[in-house]
């Protein structure tokens, strides 16, 4: 139970430090991929533009 949980977390992290130079931002998408899935926050990665200067 607890080492799904830390995989969760894991998948989480890794798609939140993808979206560092994305719009969102690192707790943007750690947020998202934590409150909805991993899958819909990589799915939001995927669609989002990069981050406005």
């Amino acid at each position: 139970m607890h080492f799904a949980a830390l995989i969760y977390l894991g998948v989480c992290l890794l798609i939140a430090m993808f979206g560092v130079n994305k719009r969102m931002g690192f707790w943007g998408y750690f947020f998202a991929s934590l409150a909805l899935t991993p899958i819909l926050g990589l799915l939001l990665l995927i669609v989002s533009g990069p981050r406005r200067t």
